[in-house]
């Protein structure tokens, strides 16, 4: 059998990256000759995971793969150069780093020296203290030390200032360096892998090999980039890729996933379950208990999977692909990869809940275009006048609606106040609660300014579940009645204010229940 002597070049050729890990494919044509032979490629991530390695030659050459596995060899660092023959930017650290240490030293002989200064003020003031009260009187002494003190404690804590203020700019120029030297004087990693191949041909010539395995130290995160222009909204989709496998991935193709392949597959075993029944007492007849709590409204696909971290697919698996051949180095460092982009009619709005927040927000709701669903992430908001802050992005099917808070508006002032009344009817013996919430709304407009702005108002009202207790909306004491009432309790008011212009809405709503309920 004979062996190659130099290892044939394997470069990577495309990556699907995973939530925590990456699964590497690479192909390489060989020049093969007849007979049994073992062949050494690579070198290749010594971070691959033996057991995920698959290869396969190409279909129709006589040709079989009879062995294949990773060698892994062992580079110890050479020893350390003198001091003589350091680089600048390692003089220049040590330097840095002698001086912190004689400026923290300085520091803490400053604090001391402070520290007594405060402990002589305060036996001097003592000192004046009791010879005030037994009658001396050394006015032109005293005031002398007073002010010897004063002077001391000002010089030094002048000083003390300007050895902090060094120390932090110290700290800035050393991680500056530390940079420096870590980009220049990067060592090689020590630990490098290699393919042995054993294949036997029938005939010499060439045949293409295509090698696949799993490799840890790589993952991904969407991202996104909105840019709002008049009633035109863009949407990026971008892929935060990180990776640190020990090698450099250059023009591959890349695709993004978000299965999951560390989860167990195994079925959920079986328990038994058993349902008993039992009459109920008395006072659990007369009774009915009640309380009130919070739900969450989903309108968008099936609820989330719980327990898995990362990305948010709501438990499907997704599939994103690059457009164009990506380069991510391994250094480690968040590599932005574009994947999609799309421009649709965005409808803005003004909006405020105020048992929430007190904040009027410009909300622009648009339709997802991009083909793909957009997973949930961070979103960089871009309008007019630039970058304008960062936001989040929930998932979102194609084709389903979106909405993205583009921050809040300085020139709105909303003011919540709630009340609450308990009676009880004498005949019905029903328990009657009446909640009444009004919303200031103010609009403060710099001079010049024209047009009307609609601010929408959003409050909730309870939405009873069980019929012992009711729920009713007492539109003749609201002002004004709201515009829109939904299923989930939702009240919605469009709020016209012109520049300056304040507003009062008022919500009235009932709880009524029957003597029996109780939690109320």
């Amino acid at each position: 059998m004979s062996t190659a002597p130099k290892p044939f070049p394997l470069p990577v050729t495309a990556v699907t990256c995973l939530e925590d890990r990456a699964h590497i494919e690479r192909a390489v044509v060989l020049d093969l000759e007849a007979g049994v032979q073992r062949l050494r490629l690579g070198p290749v991530s010594a971070l691959a995971v033996d057991r995920t390695l698959h290869a396969e030659l190409t279909a129709g050459h006589p040709a079989t793969v009879l062995d294949m596995r990773i060698v892994r060899s062992w580079t110890p660092r050479g020893p350390l150069p003198s001091t003589d023959d350091d680089s600048v930017l390692r003089h220049r650290v040590h330097t840095l780093e002698e001086e912190r240490l004689a400026l923290g030293q300085r520091r803490d002989r400053l604090h001391a020296r402070l520290d007594l200064l405060a402990r002589l003020a305060a036996d001097l003031l003592r000192e004046i203290g009791e010879g005030a009260g037994s009658g001396e009187s050394e006015g032109p002494r005293w005031t002398r030390e007073l002010d010897r003190l004063d002077d001391e404690r000002d010089s030094y804590g002048e000083q003390l200032r300007t050895v902090e203020a060094r120390l932090t700019a110290l700290a800035v120029e050393i991680g500056e360096a530390q940079r420096a030297m870590d980009l220049a004087e990067g060592e090689p990693a020590e630990l490098v892998g290699h393919i042995e191949l054993t294949v036997e041909a029938a005939v010499a010539g060439p045949v293409g090999l295509r090698l696949s395995h799993l490799t840890p130290c790589a993952l991904w995160r969407p991202a996104y980039r909105a840019a709002l222009d008049g009633d035109r909204l863009t949407l990026e989709t971008d892929a935060m890729v990180w990776q640190r496998t020990g090698e450099d991935w250059s023009d591959v193709r890349l695709t993004l996933s978000t299965a999951r392949s560390a989860l167990a597959t195994d079925t959920p075993r079986l328990s038994e379950d058993r349902l008993t029944l039992k009459d109920r007492s008395p006072a659990e007849r007369r009774t009915v208990d009640v309380e009130l709590r919070e739900e969450e409204i989903g309108d968008l696909g099936p609820a989330p999977v719980l327990g898995l971290p990362g990305v948010d697919d709501r438990g499907e698996a997704r599939v994103l692909n690059s457009p164009r051949p990506v380069s991510v180095p391994g250094d480690g460092r968040a590599h932005r990869v574009p994947l999609s982009a799309f421009t649709t009619a965005a409808n803005g709005e003004y909006a405020c809940s105020p048992e929430l927040s007190a904040l009027v927000t410009h909300v622009v709701r648009f339709d997802n275009l991009s083909g793909h669903a957009l997973l949930a992430g961070p979103v960089d908001l871009v309008r007019g006048s630039g970058f304008s802050g960062r936001g989040t992005l929930d998932f979102t099917g194609p084709g389903v609606p979106a909405q993205l808070a583009f921050g809040s508006c300085d020139d709105y002032r909303v003011v919540r106040h709630a009340e609450e009344s308990r009676d009880s009817t004498g005949i019905t013996q029903r328990t009657v609660v009446t909640r009444t919430v009004r919303l200031h709304l103010s609009r403060f407009s710099a001079p010049g300014e024209h047009g009307e702005r609609v601010v929408v108002l959003r409050e909730r009202i309870p939405v009873s579940e069980v019929s012992a207790v009711e729920v009713r909306l007492r539109k003749e004491a609201c002002s004004p009645a709201p515009d829109m009432l939904d299923a989930e309790g939702i009240a919605r008011w469009d709020v016209t204010l012109p520049p300056g212009g304040r507003r009062t809405v008022t919500l009235v709503y009932e709880v009524s229940a029957s003597a029996k309920v109780g939690g109320l």
